[in-house]
């Protein structure tokens, strides 16, 4: 098995960018196919390698890569998911990540949230919760991390 083999099977052939299925039989020098990635310069980081389209891994080396919120989710101010995840895997805790107008909106994202991030940091323990404050709802990260 190659390295991407490994790689990908470890990631579920799932983009860590961008989210999307990877196609395993796509050319490698296709934008949609497969790349190894290097996530990031943090040396602390767990997992140093990650599965993504080639096209996400060039585009992500001119540009700092971003994790789109869905347009579906009604969230206000919400947090850059990259730092967000590279702070908890880094020092564990809690961050708010957004605010949401109704416990409706607020349970959609972390729920989207919990899904997204068992992926983009594999292994780390983290929970989604909701608190109601001034009107709105906190959509709240945290890990028992420390």
């Amino acid at each position: 098995m190659t390295l991407l083999d490994d790689v990908a099977e470890r990631d579920g052939w799932r983009c860590w960018v961008c989210d999307e299925p990877v196609d395993p039989d796509m050319s490698v020098n296709d934008p949609r196919g497969p790349s190894v990635d290097s996530r990031t310069a943090d040396r602390k980081a767990k997992v140093a390698e990650r599965l993504a389209h080639r096209g996400c891994n060039t585009r992500k080396g001119a540009v700092q890569a971003v994790i789109a919120w869905p347009d579906d989710l009604y969230v206000v101010e919400p947090a850059p998911l990259i730092t967000v995840a590279e702070r908890l895997e880094r020092k564990g805790g809690r961050e708010v990540v957004g605010r949401c107008p109704t416990k409706q909106d607020a349970q959609a994202a972390a729920e989207w949230l919990t899904d997204r991030f068992s992926r983009l940091v594999p292994g780390l323990p983290v929970t989604a919760g909701i608190e109601a404050g001034g009107g709105q709802f906190l959509v709240i990260l945290s890990t028992a991390r420390r």
